[in-house]
């Protein structure tokens, strides 16, 4: 292989080639290409004779994954359209596919890889080309992916599980020991592969050293980034994925092995995915806890640290959900003698207090009373209960993060990831095929290519950055729209529903307030807008990732979270930030209103606080995204798969093949996990931010979660072909996102108890307001609380243009929500000193139960280690055995085994 020699990498933004225009001859416009050659790629000279993939009759075994001989075990399958059998007058079109395939595939055969190919039993037009990596190949990928493997026996004694001792109820609560063999610790210690000290691995047998998993991803590896498609000149293209997106093949996917609800009948078969879907994802399994350990052997690493971490997520929520829903119960058993609510429905308080017109002209006057149920309703949230929820959750969400750091660790050490450096992932095809530009790489001093110079990434990261703001203006802009609608619709419900004749409502009067309707309206278009923007900004958000051109499928994936993440984060909390924080805390007094562009009127709360508001508006969100999510993840996979076999329907009779069984399954997103984490993190948010307010969050997101896990189950299981397996060492970018989250959980759920609830108001009054000097009351008592709580209003002050157009003859003053001096008053509508106090006290509360809870934060973060002492001794002990049996010991001639001279550090014994 000449040195001059340039390779092309998959691009995904390279226009591929019309299929009108795909004629013979023709040559593809001039581009520059890495100079970089990856060293292990074997080429074949231009105008040789290429091989071709032998082909084979399927052998009318249905379960099998090996080739026809038995032997040979299938490690991948590409599907594609034989272009022989095209109309004679597009055939022609089709040859330079036929030309990129077979050399691809001899490029394949001359790295050593053995290919077989076998005709459909269903379409005659399609082929299937089993893919093998002979044992030769397998080493050398191996230690190339830096993949690890056992060189011997744990000598470290397994700790015992504290629930041991209650094994007689908890084996009901796992997957079945006879089916499935748990590894109740880590039996053998690994060591990164090296094909020279082979000797010293624990080598069984070569056909079982290396899992179905790892010759999958090995399989994909060699796909992806060895094997040329197309030689022009010095240039050679290489890689499946332009392959598949140009459509020279219509699939490439690993085998399922066997069918999901059918154990396999195949000698020697484990039949996973049947064991999978009987303990794991089968609806009946759902009380079951997760088999982690053959999740992660059939699908890979990736796959299971998220099941692991939905899991663990999961069971801290239980611990949530059941405080959640003891404040629930409480603040239900309790709303019928709070003292408050019973003064607002008491007819001789309540219903004599008449109250100002909440909008100009049109709005009437009305009684106090008529938020009767309402004001029993907040007492449900608005409560002592809802304060030692909030501060319990604070404090939950931080031994939540700190018990899964351990967690996290202690699967690093059992799934061989401790060790998963960023070096070990190869550059994205799409990064590779743009490098043009030249720089000495800062840690090792080569020369390497890039695509882009120091000021074209600034210039590429800056117009990302510069998108997202745009659309994050155009979600404020939807919900400046949404607020001028509740301000227009609770002017239109004020209007009607305080009207006395509205015999069609009677049943349902007392409960539909005009707050009540324009809430429930605006929160039901507010998610539709979402749901909208959702749809619109992904698609944004992935064009501008592909335009910044991430090095690694990490760095992409990171750079995708972040976006897409910062843009959900406006979308579904900007409505409940603006009515925790904005709503009603801007809108003057009768006398004088405050208008929004000068044109409407500032909408105002319940008497009793907007806390029912936000209650409505999470409710609403918060159930709306999870039932869709899970309609969605079910029907969507489950109808595509019915409609393709409708419409390839074959003869009961006809044995079909397992890969052209998996061929009729959908394709796994290219996008893997993201949406799955998102979904969960925008929970997670609901759950943590306005907790304060609606304390059944955790009980919602149980419930959803405990679906979620099987629904995810079930369809990566049953409708989606074999994930290819990837390593994956943490949850990503996830992980930081969600500190930042329940830092600000912290805050957002101190400032809505002070700001948005009516607690403190309450609490000052019971202490300060209710006695001498500023009550008339003996002892501290709520009595007296709603008369202290509504200002007055003269109604001879109104101006003309907020006038009500019909005015009572017997009413010369209406109430109104604030703390202001009343008319007459030297200092009237001026703040009272009641104001002041409340405003002392909360701030006095932010302040406090901030440093409070960050300092237990603080606490429990620096006794709670991220890795456990044992976990730490066991990697210690691993890599001292690593350093010593394998890279230490070196076989001489005569059989013997001496030691080679190395200095190790006593870190690293």
């Amino acid at each position: 292989m000449s040195n001059n020699d340039i390779f092309e990498m998959d691009s995904l933004c390279d226009s591929e080639e019309m299929e009108g225009d795909m004629e013979l001859g023709m040559i593809d416009e001039d581009m520059v290409y890495p100079k970089r050659l990856l060293p292990t790629n074997h080429s074949i000279k231009e105008g040789a004779t290429v091989n071709k993939a032998r082909l084979a009759e399927f052998n009318d075994k249905p379960d099998s994954l090996f080739f026809n001989d038995g032997v040979r075990r299938i490690d991948y399958i590409l599907v594609y359209e034989d272009e022989d059998k095209k109309d004679f007058e597009k055939r022609h079109t089709f040859q330079r596919r036929k030309r990129r395939r077979e050399y691809f595939e001899a490029s394949l055969m001359e790295i050593g890889i053995e290919l077989e190919a076998t005709q459909s039993v269903i379409n005659d037009k399609l082929l299937f080309v089993k893919v093998h990596m002979p044992w030769d190949v397998l080493c050398a990928r191996a230690e190339e992916l830096h993949i690890k493997l056992p060189f011997e026996p744990n000598d470290l004694s397994s700790r015992p599980s504290p629930w041991r001792h209650f094994s007689c109820i908890t084996k009901h609560f796992y997957p079945d020991e006879q089916l499935i063999m748990k590894e109740k610790e880590k039996e053998l210690f690994t060591a990164p592969f090296e094909k020279d000290r082979l000797e010293y691995f624990h080598v069984r047998d070569k056909d079982l050293f290396f899992t179905p998993a790892m010759r999958s991803r090995m399989a994909y590896y060699v796909l992806l980034s060895r094997a040329s498609y197309e030689l022009q000149g010095s240039t050679k293209k290489f890689g499946i994925t332009k392959l598949l997106d140009s459509g020279v093949y219509k699939a490439a996917y690993p085998l399922h092995d066997s069918r999901f609800n059918v154990k396999s009948e195949e000698e020697g078969s484990t039949s996973e995915r049947y064991l999978l879907y009987r303990e794991w994802a089968h609806p009946k399994s759902f009380y079951k806890m997760q088999p982690l350990n053959l999740i992660r052997k059939y699908y890979g690493e990736k796959i299971g640290i998220y099941f692991a971490w939905l899991g663990f997520y999961t069971i801290m929520l239980a611990l949530a959900a059941v405080v959640g829903l003891g404040c629930f119960i409480y603040g239900y058993k309790t709303q019928d003698t709070s003292t408050w609510s019973k003064e607002v429905c008491d007819p001789a308080i309540g219903g004599q207090i008449v109250m100002c017109p909440q909008c100009d002209k049109e709005c009437v006057y009305w009684r106090l009373n008529s938020t009767c149920e309402a004001s029993k309703k907040l007492c449900i949230f608005d409560n002592f209960g809802t304060l030692v929820f909030a501060v319990f959750m604070s404090i939950w969400v931080t031994l939540f993060m700190e018990l899964w750091k351990r967690y996290q660790a202690e699967l690093e050490y059992r799934w061989d990831t401790v060790e998963f450096l960023e070096q070990d992932e190869l550059p994205r095809p799409e990064y590779e095929a743009k490098c043009i530009h030249e720089r000495k790489n800062p840690v090792t001093g080569e020369d390497e290519k890039v695509p882009y110079t120091a000021c074209g990434r600034c210039v590429r990261v800056s117009i990302g950055i510069g998108t997202v703001f745009f659309w994050i203006l155009l979600i404020l802009a939807s919900i400046v729209a949404i607020i001028v609608y509740r301000l227009a619709a609770f002017f239109a419900f004020s209007t009607k529903l305080r009207a006395q004749d509205l015999k069609e409502l009677e049943p349902l009067k007392e409960y539909v307030t005009p707050q009540m309707a324009t809430a429930v309206t605006a929160s039901l278009i507010s998610f539709v807008v979402i749901m909208i923007l959702n749809i619109l900004y992904e698609r944004v958000a992935i064009w501008i990732t592909d335009f910044e051109l991430p090095r690694t499928k990490t760095d992409y994936e990171n750079s995708l979270t972040l976006k897409m993440f910062l843009f959900q984060f406006v979308n579904y909390y900007s409505s409940c930030f603006y009515i925790a924080f904005a709503k009603g805390k801007a809108v003057g007094f009768p006398g004088d209103p405050v208008y929004l562009l000068g044109k409407y009127r500032n909408e105002e709360c319940d008497p009793g606080g907007c806390l029912i508001e936000l209650t409505t508006q999470l409710s609403i969100i918060m159930g709306g995204k999870a039932i869709w999510n899970n309609i969605q993840e079910v029907l969507l996979p489950w109808v595509k798969n019915l409609i393709l076999r409708y419409c390839t329907h074959v003869a009961p009779e006809k044995v079909i093949p397992c890969w052209e069984q998996d061929y009729r399954l959908q394709p796994f997103s290219k996008h893997g996990l993201f949406y799955e984490y998102l979904e969960m993190v925008i929970q997670f948010g609901f759950v943590t931010l306005f907790v304060a307010s609606f304390p059944l969050a955790p009980v919602l997101a149980l419930v959803n979660n405990l679906f979620e896990i099987r629904v995810d189950a079930w369809k990566i299981t049953t409708q989606f072909r074999r994930i290819v397996p990837e390593k994956a060492q943490d949850i990503g970018a996830w992980q930081p996102i969600l500190q930042g989250v329940a830092i600000l959980a912290v805050a957002t759920n101190a400032m809505i108890i002070a700001f948005t609830s009516d607690m403190i108001p309450r609490l000052v009054y019971y202490w300060s307001f209710s006695v001498y000097p500023y009550g008339d009351h003996s002892n501290h008592t709520m009595q007296g609380y709603i008369e202290s709580s509504l200002s007055i209003f003269n109604i001879s002050d109104f101006s003309i243009s907020s006038l009500p157009m019909k005015t009572p003859s017997n009413i010369t003053t209406c109430r109104y929500r604030d703390f202001r001096y009343p008319p007459g008053h030297p200092m009237q509508y001026e703040y009272n000193v009641y104001y002041w106090h409340v405003i002392a006290a909360k701030l006095a509360f932010i302040i406090v139960m901030e440093h409070i809870v960050y300092l237990t934060k603080f606490v429990l973060s620096y006794v709670i280690p991220d890795v456990p002492y044992r976990v730490k001794e066991q990697i210690r002990r691993e890599k001292h055995r690593a350093q010593v049996v394998v890279r230490c010991l070196i076989p001489v001639d005569d059989g013997t085994v001496k030691f080679a001279k190395v200095n190790l550090t006593g870190k690293e014994m």
